[in-house]
C-alpha cells in the first residue's frame, strides 16, 4: 500500500481549457503522486491525500472585506467549492498546497484579506505578466519553504494582479518580493500547508520548482502512511 502513489486533488477552473490542471498534473507526476481535477463541474475525488488549489480567476471581493466595488464577473461557484475544499483538507490534517489564488484562498479562508489590485503600488517590480522566472523572491529563514529549497533567494514567475494584505489567523509570510508584496505562506502547524503567489507548475522544468512538488508528495505519503 506504501507504493501506491499518493492521491491529490487539483482545483481549477471548470472550462476546458485548462492549462494549469495539466502543468500540475505533470509536476504531481514527475514528483511521484497522482493528480485528479476536482471543480464544481468534476466531483471531489474521494479518498484523497492531499490537496492542491489550482490558480486562475479572481476571488470575490466580498469574501475577504475588500474596498472594491461588488465583482459580479467572481466565480462564485469556484469559490465556494474551494473554500469547502480547504476547510475540509485542514480539518482532516491533509497536506495543502495553493498557487497563486490558491494562497490568496488559504488566506482568506483563515480571515486574512487581499489587495484586490496592486498593480498600482508597485514600484520595485513589474506589472509585466510572466511565465518564466523574472522576479527574485527572498524566503524568510527557517520557514518550512526556506527547508524545501535550501535557499534562502528564488526566482519565479508573476501572473497575479492581486495579493495578500492582512494575513489570516495562524497565517505566517515566508516570502516576499522587491516590493514587500508576500509570495509566500504557510500555516503555524506542523501538517504542510503553503502557499506560493507564483506559478510553480509552469516552472516544473526547473529543478529547485519540482521540490515543492516533491514536498507535497512526500508530506501526503507520511500523512497517508501514518508517519
Amino acid at each position: 500500500m506504501a507504493r501506491l502513489r499518493p492521491i491529490i486533488a487539483v482545483t481549477g477552473k471548470a472550462s476546458r481549457w485548462a492549462p494549469g490542471w495539466w502543468a500540475a498534473w505533470l509536476a504531481i507526476a514527475l514528483a511521484g503522486g497522482r493528480a485528479v481535477r476536482a471543480t464544481p463541474r468534476h466531483p471531489m475525488p474521494a479518498p484523497i491525500d492531499g490537496l492542491l488549489i489550482g490558480g486562475g480567476d479572481d476571488i470575490a471581493t466580498d469574501l475577504y472585506g475588500a474596498s472594491a466595488a461588488y465583482d459580479n464577473t467572481a466565480d462564485r461557484a469556484r469559490d465556494a467549492f474551494e473554500l469547502a475544499a480547504i476547510e475540509k483538507a485542514l480539518a482532516d490534517n491533509k497536506p495543502v498546497l495553493g498557487i497563486c489564488r490558491g494562497a490568496q484562498l488559504i488566506n482568506v479562508a483563515a480571515g486574512g484579506t487581499l489587495y484586490s489590485d496592486i498593480s498600482k503600488l508597485r514600484r520595485a517590480t513589474s506589472n509585466r505578466v510572466n511565465i518564466l522566472s523574472c522576479k527574485p523572491v527572498a524566503i524568510k529563514r527557517r520557514s518550512r519553504l526556506a527547508a524545501i529549497f535550501s535557499a534562502r533567494r528564488l526566482r519565479v514567475n508573476s501572473l497575479h494582479h492581486q495579493a495578500v494584505l492582512a494575513l489570516g489567523e495562524g497565517i505566517a509570510a515566508t516570502a516576499r518580493d522587491a516590493d514587500g508584496f508576500v509570495q509566500a505562506i504557510e500555516a503555524r502547524r506542523p501538517d504542510f500547508v503553503v502557499g506560493v503567489q507564483w506559478h510553480p507548475e509552469y516552472l516544473c522544468y526547473q529543478g529547485a520548482q519540482r521540490r515543492l512538488f516533491r514536498a507535497l508528495v512526500a508530506a501526503c505519503r507520511l500523512r497517508r502512511d501514518g508517519g
